[in-house]
């Protein structure tokens, strides 16, 4: 996702969810948040939490800029944005948006932050430079998920209480088109290589598939129970699918629009993020407290991480391959190691 076009975050807070309380747009505060010790050493170089960081409070989602590391946490019932230096671990900035904030994309080389304000019903966009709101965008109704297509400067927004999608230039931040027909929609991906922008339906249990070109729904797709999150695997030309009701992720081919494999993983999955290097996948369970690490060219979970309460969020470095999980029952960004080889 120069911009962020791979989708290496994802948002997975299941949309029937509550509100939270408001926050002004534009004030800065300015914040310092120690990681704890390791919680789990590597086992024979596997996957492992490798420490946390404190963050707001109700972490729902996570971005990172694919140029700088730099990790951005939208803070759900704090109505905030921590800003995290990857080298030190530290938040450096707290960035105050609108209401229940659940989403966040970023476009590296506009450095610019989008951040979905469900309760709001806005989209704030932060300046990397500075973290300050400069702009706020009027979207649809409950705006969730969020996602950025580098190529055209174009931002995506699924807007799960008016059943649409806000398509945002990048460049003037307005809306250009609406489109409808969608049923509940939660998550978002982009594929710019393809054209394509993947959207789950939670009220439809399906995804739709819709064409950068034309801002047109070209294929809907069948899957689980209340689809959460989705990612864009270009690795292996597929598409991850959290099913939040089935506890399970549906690979869809990126090439026939159809699922190719179901992956049973933990209880309750919401997002979902893929290492754009090595193809591995990486599943937060909200209800098990854990991250399932399923195999990029296959559908096997090989490793079962515990992490903290609610993981939600979940993003991948493409610095180091470190992955960044948010613990939404709680105040924590976890650490889990990763590798890009």
């Amino acid at each position: 996702m120069t911009g962020s076009g791979f989708c290496l975050s994802a948002s997975g807070r299941h949309p029937r969810g509550r509100l939270a309380s408001a926050g002004a747009i534009g004030a800065l505060v300015l914040a310092l948040a120690t990681p704890t010790a390791a919680a789990a050493a590597p086992v024979f170089g596997g996957p492992a939490v490798t420490g946390t960081i404190t963050v707001g409070s109700g972490p729902a989602s996570v971005a990172v800029d694919p140029s700088s590391g730099a990790i951005y946490v939208a803070n759900r019932t704090s109505g905030t944005v921590s800003v995290i230096n990857p080298d030190t671990n530290r938040v450096t900035a707290t960035v105050t948006v609108g209401t229940d904030p659940q989403g966040v994309a970023v476009d590296s080389a506009a450095g610019a932050v989008y951040v979905t304000n469900n309760g709001s019903n806005t989209v704030s966009v932060i300046s990397a430079l500075t973290n300050t709101v400069g702009a706020t965008i009027t979207v649809g109704t409950h705006p969730s998920g969020i996602a950025f297509n580098s190529v055209t400067d174009t931002v995506y927004v699924a807007n799960n209480g008016s059943n649409s999608v806000s398509v945002i230039n990048g460049l003037t931040n307005t809306v250009t088109s609406t489109i409808t027909g969608l049923n509940q929609p939660a998550g978002i991906a982009v594929n710019p290589t393809t054209k394509a922008v993947y959207v789950t339906n939670d009220g439809g249990n399906t995804v739709s598939v819709i064409s950068v070109k034309t801002s047109t729904v070209t294929s809907t797709i069948t899957v689980g129970t209340h689809p959460s999150a989705v990612a864009v695997n270009e690795v292996s030309s597929t598409v991850d699918v959290t099913n939040n009701g089935s506890g399970t992720v549906s690979v869809i081919s990126g090439l026939t629009n159809k699922v190719t494999a179901t992956v049973t993983v933990g209880t309750g999955p919401a997002g979902v993020a893929v290492n754009p290097v090595n193809g591995t996948v990486y599943v937060a369970n909200s209800t098990s407290g854990t991250v399932s690490v399923i195999s990029g060219f296959g559908s096997t979970v090989t490793s079962t991480i515990t992490v903290g309460t609610g993981p939600e969020g979940i993003a991948v470095s493409l610095v180091d391959g470190t992955v960044y999980v948010t613990n939404s029952g709680g105040t924590t960004v976890s650490m889990i190691s990763g590798s890009l080889l």
